[in-house]
């Protein structure tokens, strides 16, 4: 396994490590205004989604495995959690375009690495090493099907 992280995250990560504790915040809120609507297809099934349990916030989401086994996250957070959303809109933007070995091979503990432990609470943190745990699970059932 090689824990190199895919160029998308790698530039996410080092944006949020150029800046001071409360602009990271900042930028967090940014990436929530960003979050990509849910494609009708979901939207009108959300029986289809997956309810991230471990987030403080109605979080939900669901991997399709595209064309040459390229993963497309969909994320569905509420606006009035700007933080979980902003996780949310991070994963969805950072994945987009990968492979699922890409996307299999990121750290685990990619969230702790992001410099936002000391301004958002470890449960939130754990909320977004949820929502990567569970996009890698999805993954795995769906390319072992």
């Amino acid at each position: 396994m090689n824990e190199v992280l895919p160029e998308a995250l790698e530039q996410i990560k080092d944006d949020f490590h150029a800046l001071e504790l409360r602009d990271r915040l900042q930028l967090l809120l940014e990436f929530s205004n960003e979050l990509p609507e849910l494609p009708s297809r979901y939207a009108d099934h959300p029986d289809l989604l997956e309810r991230v349990v471990e987030c403080q916030s109605p979080v939900f989401i669901f991997v399709e495995i595209g064309d040459e086994k390229v993963v497309h996250l969909h994320a569905t957070a509420p606006r009035e959690a700007p933080t979980t959303r902003g996780f949310a809109s991070i994963l969805v933007q950072g994945l987009a375009g990968l492979t699922v070995d890409q996307v299999l091979d990121i750290p685990d503990d990619f969230p702790q690495d992001l410099g936002l432990t000391e301004a958002v609470s470890p449960l939130r943190i754990r909320g977004m090493t949820a929502l990567l745990g569970r996009t890698k699970r999805q993954i795995r059932e769906k390319t072992a099907a």
